[in-house]
């Protein structure tokens, strides 16, 4: 008896393109304003174009585009949008290294995607498509930031950034592993850069009042942490002998009980007193710990099982409260970003003080 061949080869890819081209033409994701059902908005990260989709970014938007589809058939008038994160270091170099222009690679993978994303056939309403780096869209980024501007709510100030010397800018702490550029495996090094702020810390006791919130416990507790309030004095130690332009070390305390039992004084090992506070005796060992924090992340400074350290600057400050004359040292545990970037070493009263 002849055996007969059964061809199981399921076509997927004509019958995949059908539908997709069927849904396409019909609209039937479209988002209609004026529909009277209730309305839900189903938001996943924009991909950054510096290259192919894989299969990571359909991972990540997998969950969203179900759960876009069960709220559509619970009766929602679903907003399900895509767009792309332009703008950005990893599309300028990834530009760079092939010798294309950044706007070209940009948008021609901007198409690419966007016939990858479509080939999987998501909810997406393309009508409301975001590309962040045409001037349709970041004029309005521009527009947001003039208004915080014109109302005080955007400054200029010194602070200390991650920078990769090779790829020429700064990182954010999360683009730092292991004290390298997670690009290029450079070593990372801190400078001081005149940058661009936001005045969050205005709006802190309006963020701290969450009665009005309808957000989860956990959420909250990280908003509150976030914001980190803390309820204490400023308290100045005398350096006025030194004939500097400022006559005191200011520093926060929320015990202030304890100044009585000071010891030490520690500044961040960026605070720009630093360098006049430095008796020559110890400018090379004090020259030398710097460069070394300027090595570390602030979240690997703040580890609390890192072991703390110091360096004796050969200086004094005087406790007005005691006259006491007090050692002044730098130590990478001190933030300059955090309260004044100096605090008070008070081992009688805190553990913490007594490791040191």
């Amino acid at each position: 008896m002849p055996i007969k061949i059964i061809d199981t080869h399921f076509p997927h890819e004509n019958i995949e393109t059908k539908w997709q081209n069927r849904w396409r033409d019909s609209q039937i994701y479209k988002v209609d304003d004026t529909d009277p059902r209730p309305k839900w908005y189903e938001l996943t990260m924009y991909p950054y174009p510096s290259g192919d989709l894989h299969v990571g970014h359909w991972y990540a938007m997998t969950g969203a585009d179900i759960h876009a589809r069960f709220r559509n058939m619970q009766g929602y008038n679903v907003l399900h949008p895509m767009g792309f994160d332009a703008f950005g270091l990893n599309a300028e170099n990834a530009a760079i290294q092939r010798g294309i222009h950044p706007h070209s690679w940009t948008m021609d993978n901007i198409k690419r995607m966007r016939q990858q994303l479509a080939s999987m056939g998501p909810m997406y309403d393309w009508e409301r498509e975001i590309v962040t780096c045409i001037p349709e869209y970041y004029k309005w980024n521009q527009w947001f930031f003039l208004q915080f501007y014109q109302n005080g709510l955007a400054y200029r100030d010194f602070a200390p950034v991650n920078w990769c010397p090779s790829c020429v800018t700064v990182l954010a702490n999360e683009q730092v592993i292991d004290g390298a550029c997670e690009r290029c495996d450079t070593t990372v090094t801190h400078r001081d850069m005149n940058q661009w702020f936001f005045r969050i810390t205005a709006y802190a006791e309006e963020l701290l009042d969450q009665s009005k919130m309808d957000w989860p416990d956990r959420i909250n507790t990280m908003q509150t942490n976030w914001i980190g309030k803390s309820e204490g004095v400023e308290f100045g130690f005398d350096i006025s002998e030194y004939d500097l332009d400022s006559e005191t070390l200011v520093t926060f305390t929320t015990r202030i009980d304890t100044v009585y039992g000071v010891t030490f004084v520690v500044l961040a090992p960026e605070h720009p007193l630093v360098e006049a506070l430095t008796a020559p005796e110890q400018e090379d060992a004090v020259k030398i710990y710097v460069n070394s924090a300027r090595k570390v992340t602030e979240v690997e400074r703040l580890a609390i099982d890192r072991e703390k350290t110091g360096v004796f600057l050969g200086t004094y400050c005087v406790n007005p409260l005691t006259q006491d004359r007090i050692p002044i040292l730098i130590g990478d545990y001190v933030l300059n970003t955090y309260g004044t970037g100096i605090v008070m070493g008070v081992p009688a009263h805190d553990t913490r003080d007594f490791s040191s």
